[in-house]
């Protein structure tokens, strides 16, 4: 009797232990995802971090260094930049004028009615890719939808798509088949989990003037669209605005301190998270692409809800040499999820792999900044380029497509000049890896720290031939000086005569798309004598090891 009484505790115990850890497990996370619809693919990997740290970013993606990124939908149409689809509904910026003075009132003509104006009627696909392949590009990403909450596909979780509405055509498989004819892995880019706070601007009224107190349209429901071009269309589906406004939500930067779904940030609900969710994994099934990337803090939703994590799992299960991109990771998270720094980069060698992503322009195609000519040129993006990839990093690099789908005279120029430089080059690039130290010179000894998730490309812009980086081969090392001098001496001391790190001596190099040249080492450096400019860039040398 003693026995079976203490077997029947053990199996209570039991019993009540394992409804414990369930009850923990669904109360981990404030909004779990649901996998009715979608189910997270199983295998290998299981949705914790402990599991996603035994991923190890592909050695192909450390070997490409370079992709290009078409970061391209609705909100180009106006041509006012990025995060028009918010602006326009911010009383007095820019992009509420230019709106207001060309469409109309954000009440009565709001972002649901620029959709039909997006038509990429120019859009070449094939053509698009092949020119950034001939640039240098290794692989190719594109947006599957941004905040704006809009699905580059034929999506069947998202009725406000490409297919349905705009261009009539699913752009993510024109995208897929041709970065698959061109032999490029495909990335695809996801950011329509913020729609819940992003478009929250559209609750808003104008506070002044003759529409003062007339609500904006970003509350409307299915039921007022009778008559309108968009009956039988839920206007909730794209604004994702039934629910209360954020703290502080008409502060236009509160949304910054909220993006990780903290200080106020109203929560979304367990129907938005799983329909994020299930879009996703659609987009995944359907064009498999090799890499993803979220504009979020960690993952979307995180630390409120499990649905990145499951993302992360799903992919890393259907593909285990794809890559999935996170911002703002602690150490740990850099090891389940592939760092990427927007705009800017740290000023060290970074032991795991990581990314920059950045764009010669405004995110969205940006008429002001086509017509100012402040677009990146072809040699900011070469010294950047050398800059991250010196530091174990990889460059995506975005170039703005206006809303027919083509890009401009200048962009073409800054195309062209990166072709030409990286034709010479690229082996200094791709398939390389940081040498004992990244580079030399005034910027490289600067304490130059990340602001929130990137944003200090500024402090790299006055690099000249004085900065120095170094990548390497099993072969060779490469030696880049951001600049021609003038004088056509260049001094490189990391390699001067009886240095630790380079103790073989050193009587040539060459000069990629030139030649040998003589060199002299010294104790103040390894002393070059360069010939004219033989590209508008950068000089590259090449040093047997």
């Amino acid at each position: 009797m003693k026995k079976i009484l203490t077997l029947s505790m053990m199996l209570f115990v039991l019993v009540m232990s394992t409804m414990a850890q369930d009850a923990s497990s669904s109360q981990q996370y404030q909004v779990p995802v649901s996998e009715e619809h979608e189910p997270m693919q199983t295998g290998q990997y299981e949705p914790t971090w402990e599991s996603l740290e035994t991923h190890q970013t592909p050695e192909w993606f450390r070997d490409a260094k370079f992709g290009i990124w078409a970061h391209w939908g609705p909100q180009c149409v106006e041509g006012s930049g990025d995060w028009m689809a918010r602006s326009m509904y911010i009383e007095g910026s820019r992009e509420y004028k230019w709106h207001v003075e060309h469409y109309g009132h954000p009440s009565e003509f709001g972002f649901k009615d620029i959709l039909p104006l997006f038509k990429a009627e120019k859009w070449d696909p094939e053509a698009l890719v092949e020119r950034y392949k001939r640039c240098g590009a290794q692989y190719f990403f594109v947006l599957g939808n941004h905040h704006d909450n809009y699905d580059l596909w034929d999506s069947q979780y998202q009725p406000w798509n490409s297919k349905n509405i705009g261009p009539k055509r699913d752009i993510l498989d024109g995208w897929a088949k041709a970065a698959k004819k061109a032999g490029l892995p495909l990335g695809i880019s996801f950011h329509a989990d913020h729609a819940w706070t992003w478009y929250e601007p559209a609750q808003r009224y104008d506070m002044n003037g003759k529409k003062a107190g007339v609500y904006y349209d970003g509350k409307l429901t299915k039921a007022d669209g009778k008559g309108k071009w968009w009956e039988g269309y839920d206007p909730q589906m794209l604004y994702q605005q039934n629910h209360p406004m954020s703290d502080r939500s008409w502060s236009n930067s509160q949304i910054h301190s909220q993006w990780d779904w903290s200080n106020g940030a109203c929560p979304p609900s367990q129907a938005f998270v799983t329909n994020f969710y299930d879009r996703t994994l659609d987009a995944i099934n359907r064009y498999e692409p090799d890499l993803i990337y979220f504009d979020v803090t960690v993952l979307p939703f995180y630390p409120i809800s499990d649905c990145g994590l499951k993302i992360a799992t799903h992919m890393y299960n259907k593909n285990p040499r794809s890559v999935v991109f996170g911002k703002i990771l602690s150490d740990a998270q850099r090891k389940a999820l592939t760092w990427d720094v927007e705009r800017g980069a740290p000023n060290e060698i970074i032991p795991e792999p990581w990314q920059t992503c950045n764009c010669i322009g405004g995110w969205h195609y940006d008429t002001g900044i086509y017509e100012n000519g402040r677009y990146k040129s072809a040699a900011q993006v070469v010294k950047q380029l050398v800059d991250i990839v010196s530091k174990n990093g990889n460059l995506l690099l975005s170039i703005p497509l206006r809303a027919d789908g083509t890009y401009d005279e200048k962009e073409a120029a800054i195309l062209d000049d990166l072709e030409a430089w990286m034709t010479v080059n690229k082996e200094s690039i791709f398939g390389t890896r940081p040498w004992v130290r990244f580079g030399e010179g005034p910027v490289a000894e600067k304490d130059i720290k990340i602001n929130a998730q990137g944003f200090n490309d500024g402090q790299f812009a006055d690099m000249d031939y004085r900065d120095i980086r170094f990548n390497q081969t099993k072969k060779y090392l490469y030696v880049t000086a951001m600049g021609w001098p003038e004088d056509g001496r260049l001094v490189v001391k990391s390699l001067a005569k009886g240095n630790k790190d380079f103790k073989k001596g050193i009587s040539t190099v060459q000069l990629l798309g030139y030649g040998k040249l003589k060199v002299q080492q010294t104790a103040e450096g390894l002393i070059v004598t360069l010939p004219k400019p033989t590209n508008k860039i950068a000089p590259v040398l090449k040093i047997a090891k």
